[in-house]
This record gives C-alpha cells, sequence and structure tokens, in this order.
C-alpha cells in the first residue's frame, strides 16, 4: 500500500495552539512568499516596508566563509554610510545586551531584528551567523522586506546528504553545485562515500589518491568549508580489511592523508560486505582505536560516524547479537547509522526507540530516498514525505541519500533541509512547490506537471512506494469506473486537459533554458512524458471516432496509437541503458495503466462492433520468479528482447544450504541459454544448474564458468529453471546478473 503524506498532523496541531495560529501561518506565508528554506521556528512581524537597496554593513568578529557570503550581495553599489545598518557577528561580538538575551540558546541558531534602521543579525556560534546571514539574503530577494523578529535554530545537530548510491557518481562539478546548495539551505553534512571510488573502498583504499583526484578533493573541502559544511570522508574497507596491525597502520595512514588535504569528519563503512569485515567486535576494537590514536590527539576532528554491516532492522539477526555488541563495545562519542526497519523505509518514533536501545545512543539516520539504485528507469521527483515529525531527539544525525542525478535530487534535498530544521512545521507539499520555483524559478508550472506524475518507484524489491498524480488519482479512478461499467464517460474533458498539459509541459522544459543541468539529467524521462501525454490523446481520440462510428478515423488514431508506442518503445531501448533497470519508464502508477487499459477497451469494442481484428497489444510478463530466497522474494523480474531478467539487488544474498533462485516460465517455453555473473567466483564451483518439468523431479545441466560469469546452453523446453546451493554451507554473494534467453 503507497502511504500518503499528512499536511499537518496532531504534533503540528499541538504546536499551533502553542505558539499561536497568527504567529506561524504568518511564518508559513513568508516561507511561500520569499522562497525562505528551511522553515524558521518562530518569527514576529510588525509590518512591512520596501526592501532596501543601500546599506551600511557592519561585519563583527564573522569568519571566513560568512564575509564570502555577504560579499556575494553586499558590495560597491549597494554600500554607502547613507544605507540602511546591518550588524552582522557571533555573542561574543558587541551588541546590545537586549538583542543578545534573545539569541536561542541552541547550536547553529540565529537572531535576526529588522526595523526602518537597522538590521542585526547574531549567530549563536559562528555557524548561526552564517545562517542567519542565508536567511538575510533570502529576506532581501524579495520586494517587501519584513520588520520584526526572527529567533530560529535547528532541530537536528548534524543534517545533509550522504553520496552512497551505486551507479555512476556525481561529477566533480555536480558536487560543487551541490555544496553550494546545501549551504544556502542550512544543511552542515555532507557524507562522501560514492561506491565507485576505488581510493574509497577496496581494493585501493589502503593507497593515497592520485595527485589528480587529491586536488580535486581538495577544492570540494575547501568549498564546503565555505559553505559551512563538515565534508565527512568515509572509508569502505571491509571487504577485504584484515584484523592486524599492518591494516590498522594502513588506516591510519589514510586518514592522516585525508587530514593533510582539510578532512577534518570521518565515517567508516561496513555496508553490503560479507566475510570476516562483518565481525562486530573487530569493528567496534578498530574504531575505538582510530578514536583514541586520531580523533582525540587531533582535538580538531569531528566524532567518528559508522554504517553497520546489520545496518536495518530486517537484516539485524535476533541471537546474533550485532547491534548489542556494538552498543556495549563501541566508544560512546561514535555515532552508528541506521536506514530503519528495512534497507528503504521511512523512520518513525518506534523505529528509533528499538534501534537506540539496542547500541545504547541515538542512531544516525540514513534515509534512503531519493536514492533510485534499485530503479534506475524511474525519477522521484515528488515531495519529501514520511518521516515522523516527533523525531528530533530520538537522532543524532539524519542524512538523505540521493539519485546519481544530482540536479533533480535537490527538490527531496530541499525538503529533507526543512523536515531536519523545523519538523513541527514541515508541510511535504508546500516545500515540494517551493523547491520547484528554486530550482527552475521561470519554468516551474512545467516541472510541477512532470514531477507531478514522476514520484513512484513501480514494483520493487524493498517494497518502498511513493504517491503519484495524487490530484488525477481520483479522475483516473471515475473515468474507468466508466469505462468498465459501459455508462458515458462524464469526466473526458477533465482527463483530456491533463494529457494536453502533458504534452504543453513536455514542449516548455524541452525547450527552457532556466536550469539546463537539471535538463540533461531529466531530457529522456521528458521526452517519454511528452510521448505518453500524446498517446493518451490520441486513445481519446479513439473513443471520439468510437462513438461516431467513424471507422476510418478509429483506425488512424489506433495506427497513430501504435507508432507512438513505437516510439516509446525505442527510446526505452536507447536512452538510460545501464546493465541494473535499464530504460525510461514514466507516470507508471496512473497515468500509464489509465492509457493502456483505455486503448485496449476501446479496441476490443471496435473489433467487436465491426468484426475487426486488431491486435490489443499489453505489456506482459506471462513468467515469473521461483526462489527460496527471502531477501530475492520481492525482486522484479523482466521480459526485453526474449531475454529474462532478473533485476539483481545491490547488498549481500546469503544462499543457504539447497537454497536456490530461477524462474518459472510460461508452458512450452524454450530457454536457450543461461548466463549469471556472482561474486566472488569461487561460488560457482558450489552451485548447480537444474530444470525440472513438475518443480518436483530435476535435471542437471553443465554449466561452464569464463571470465568471471557462469555460463550453459540449456537448449531445451522446460517449466522450471533455477541454480541452487549444493554445500552444507550458507554461501555470501553478490548477484550482479542472472538472465536466460526465452522464445
Amino acid at each position: 500500500m503507497i502511504k500518503p503524506y499528512k499536511l499537518i498532523s496532531p504534533y503540528i496541531v499541538k504546536h499551533l495552539l502553542s505558539l499561536g495560529l497568527f504567529l506561524l501561518m504568518t511564518c508559513y506565508s513568508l516561507a511561500q512568499n520569499i522562497a525562505i528554506n528551511p522553515t524558521p521556528q518562530t518569527i514576529v512581524i510588525t509590518g512591512y516596508t520596501n526592501t532596501p537597496t543601500q546599506f551600511k554593513l557592519q561585519p563583527k568578529n564573522v569568519d571566513k566563509a560568512t564575509q564570502h557570503l555577504l560579499s556575494t550581495f553586499f558590495n560597491e553599489t549597494n554600500t554607502s554610510n547613507n544605507g540602511i545598518a546591518v550588524s552582522v557577528g557571533d555573542i561574543h561580538a558587541k551588541f546590545d545586551k537586549k538583542l543578545l538575551k534573545k539569541v536561542p540558546q541552541h547550536p547553529e541558531g540565529y537572531y535576526i531584528n529588522s526595523s526602518s534602521d537597522n538590521i542585526t543579525i547574531i549567530g549563536r556560534d559562528a555557524r548561526g551567523t552564517y545562517y542567519g546571514v542565508q536567511t538575510l539574503l533570502a529576506l532581501l530577494a524579495s520586494d517587501q522586506f519584513p520588520q520584526g523578529d526572527i529567533v530560529d535554530y535547528p532541530n537536528v545537530s548534524a543534517r545533509g546528504v550522504v553520496e552512497g548510491f551505486y551507479g555512476t557518481p556525481w561529477s566533480f562539478e555536480h558536487r560543487m553545485r551541490q555544496l553550494d546548495f546545501y549551504g544556502q539551505n542550512k544543511l552542515n553534512t555532507y557524507i562522501y562515500g560514492p561506491k565507485n571510488d576505488p581510493y574509497h573502498s577496496s581494493p585501493n583504499w589502503r593507497e593515497p589518491y592520485p595527485d589528480a583526484e587529491a586536488a580535486q578533493l581538495k577544492k570540494l573541502i575547501d568549498r564546503a568549508e565555505s559553505n559551512h559544511l563538515d565534508f565527512v570522508w568515509a572509508i569502505h574497507p571491509g571487504q577485504d580489511i584484515q584484523w592486524n596491525n599492518d591494516d590498522r597502520a594502513a588506516l591510519l595512514h589514510k586518514f592522516e592523508l585525508m587530514y593533510d588535504l582539510g578532512i577534518r569528519s570521518y565515517a567508516v563503512f561496513f555496508d553490503d560486505i560479507s566475510g570476516e569485515g562483518t565481525n562486530p567486535s573487530q569493528q567496534a576494537g578498530l574504531l575505538n582505536y582510530l578514536n583514541t590514536a586520531f580523533v582525540k590527539v587531533k582535538k580538531d576532528v569531528k566524532p567518528l560516524i559508522m554504517c553497520p554491516t546489520e545496518y536495518n532492522k530486517s537484516w539485524s539477526k535476533p541471537d546474533g547479537g550485532y547491534l548489542e555488541t556494538l552498543g556495549k563495545e563501541l566508544d560512546p562519542s561514535i555515532r552508528i547509522m541506521w536506514t530503519g526497519n528495512r534497507v528503504v523505509s521511512d523512520i518513525d518514533h518506534e523505529t528509533m526507540a528499538w534501534i537506540n536501545a539496542k547500541i545504547q545512543r541515538k542512531a544516525f539516520v540514513w534515509w534512503n530516498f531519493p536514492v533510485s539504485d534499485y530503479v534506475r528507469n524511474h525519477l522521484l521527483m515528488g515531495p519529501t514525505y514520511g518521516n515522523g515529525t516527533d523525531i528530533a531527539n530520538d537522532v543524532s544525525g539524519f542524512v538523505s541519500n540521493p539519485m546519481e542525478h544530482a540536479e533533480a535530487s535537490k527538490i527531496a534535498i530541499y525538503g529533507v533541509a526543512d523536515y531536519t530544521w523545523n519538523m513541527a512545521a514541515y508541510q511535504p507539499e508546500n516545500n515540494r512547490l517551493r523547491a520547484l520555483q528554486t530550482i527552475m524559478p521561470e519554468s516551474y508550472k512545467a516541472l510541477e506537471i512532470f514531477t507531478d506524475h514522476n514520484s513512484d518507484l513501480g514494483p520493487n524489491g524493498h517494497q518502498y512506494r511513493r504517491v503519484e498524480s495524487v490530484a488525477f488519482a481520483p479522475k483516473a479512478e471515475a473515468f474507468l469506473k466508466d469505462l468498465e461499467s459501459g455508462q458515458n464517460i462524464k469526466n473526458l474533458e477533465a482527463i483530456q486537459a491533463e494529457f494536453q498539459a502533458m504534452v504543453e509541459a513536455s514542449y516548455i522544459l524541452l525547450s527552457s533554458t532556466d536550469n539546463p543541468i537539471l535538463l540533461d539529467e531529466i531530457r529522456p524521462w521528458v521526452k517519454q512524458f511528452q510521448l505518453l501525454g500524446q498517446s493518451g490523446l490520441v486513445m481519446l481520440n479513439m473513443h471520439a471516432a468510437l462513438q461516431a462510428k467513424q471507422t476510418d478515423a478509429f483506425e488512424r488514431s489506433y495506427h497513430a496509437f501504435k507508432a507512438i508506442k513505437t516510439q516509446m518503445y525505442q527510446l526505452d531501448h536507447t536512452e538510460n541503458q545501464n546493465p541494473y533497470q535499464p530504460g525510461v519508464k514514466t507516470a507508471t502508477l496512473v497515468v500509464a495503466p489509465l492509457i493502456e487499459k483505455g486503448f485496449a477497451h476501446f479496441t476490443n469494442i471496435y473489433n467487436q462492433t465491426f468484426n475487426k481484428h486488431l491486435k490489443v497489444d499489453v505489456n506482459y510478463n506471462p513468467h515469473q520468479l521461483f526462489t527460496t530466497i527471502a531477501q530475492l522474494q520481492n525482486q522484479q523480474i523482466s521480459l526485453r528482447d526474449r531475454t529474462l531478467t532478473l533485476n539483481p539487488p545491490l547488498e549481500i544474498i546469503p544462499l543457504a544450504p539447497q537454497a536456490y533462485f530461477g524462474f518459472e516460465v510460461q508452458e512450452g517455453t524454450h530457454i536457450k541459454k543461461m548466463t549469471c555473473k556472482l561474486s566472488p567466483t569461487t561460488v560457482y564451483k558450489d552451485l548447480k544448474l537444474e530444470v525440472s518439468n513438475d518443480g518436483t523431479h530435476w535435471t542437471t545441466v553443465a554449466t561452464e564458468p569464463k571470465y568471471d560469469v557462469l555460463q550453459a546452453t540449456v537448449n531445451q523446453t522446460t517449466k522450471f529453471i533455477r541454480i541452487i546451493n549444493t554445500t552444507s554451507e550458507t554461501l555470501e554473494v553478490k548477484m550482479e546478473l542472472f538472465k536466460v534467453e526465452v522464445r
């Protein structure tokens, strides 16, 4: 079931009563009109004035990052002795004692007081001062400038992004843009952990970065510092680490090298590994060693962060004691990451209470959204929602794992910034609309139409879904209800208007110069979206022709529909051809099924009415997954160009003795060839390929390892095909490919 987001929770209602409806609604109105993000905790507005254009800047004890931020706005053209006084500094600078008392007692908090003569920004600390200036710059972007007080601070201490997805890593240019975006939205944490960086993970984590890569990292670190961001460099040594002094020394040396580049925050990842590296006592011992020999020695290094091997509840072994061992043996200052009840899940108070009791500290949330590395043919560009608004005191940090599409991920990250700063006031849909205006200021209405229909993931192994086509869904349901009952369709105009809007929005986006970097990422999906909208309009033309009994018009529209579907097929087979979930899927939850059902219905009626035999093609896969492995049972399979493929999970899979995975194919299917790629390849000798016509009696098919792939020529008609673990031991494998060629 798709979990709907709540616009107003009981927790928010409680705060409305305690703060006063007027002040809070003023805050919301301000945020909506001025694109201020995240939503401030408290705003008291006494009036508005025309936004000043001349200023007398008076910085007091501000750091380098805040000086740079001030310089991006205040310059020789808008500063003079006759301008409105702008005083900026932290609590250690000289300010009126009455104003100092209003500065919130929260790290990273700030206070702004504005009148017709003065604007004062006082930060609780250097970062708070920086955030106060960010808010001021947002206010100065409006025609109307508010007078009054803003008292503001974050709910969560560590807020940001972990670049921890599988797939194409972000480019250097994308990372630089991301770091600026985080600073603008008061995020303070960027965890650098790309899976494809060989010097972050095996086999080269022991090696120094080559000069060119080190130079780029240095630029990123400096850019993070200028945005008051903690650049957390993560290392992922668990797959081949040896629990000995040599590897301890290698790890410490790598930390020293990164320290010399400017790193002051570190993480150690033990996720998605198998073997000896998963030992919790050894992990705790290593981290404690780094904490003692490095963190405490350096003085200016922040507490370590670790990602455990059992990083979600569904993987935690009840009798294994892994999490309890970490909780007991790991130094209390070291933060432990957690994805929730599953690999991909939303976080609530109950979730946090369970894990915090196990690890004896507040978990650091790694939220796997909007990451799409397990559904790479989809875009996740809907609102950020689903997490509890009462967990601020349960977490030590909260970071989002994004898509490989950096610019498109900004919609969700914008929401994470707002949510983690001010949970009680967070409104998902309101935030999304502000995000769209921020990311694409001129064409945001077209982007809104596109993102309305591009937020769900489709069926997937993690069973995580999102709402999609929210406003259109009831109209689609009513349309189909009338269709299936044989009644006149009462909302044809509304359905047609939506398809027309899809087409027009696509044209606007494809020709927009508003954000060319975003368009480069999403262009294949926008093209597919345009074709889908056109197919919807043609499907409605089929209905009109059928009603008018115009056979020529119907068949013209029918063939036009088929031609559009051919274009969509070609796009799906040429764009985004990754090896896991290739292709381009759009509006798959509501719009695409509606169009396909309408086309099939009208074609069937036409055939029956006029004794015709037009083909009704549907997306049909008669084959099924066949496995005893719980971790695979919700994985999707795809039939593409006569090749049946299991979409491989990204995590380690345990193959218990006699456990198997394979396919149950349609009766009479001829299987030509099987190809499987697992790591480590040493498991191939322990696996057997079998076929059966009844699922009971099995025949072995000879396999041949070739390079790192296991292959077999099957060349027979069968009902079941499977790979089975023939040993008495549980094998831990990473699956990269499993497919059979059928006809």
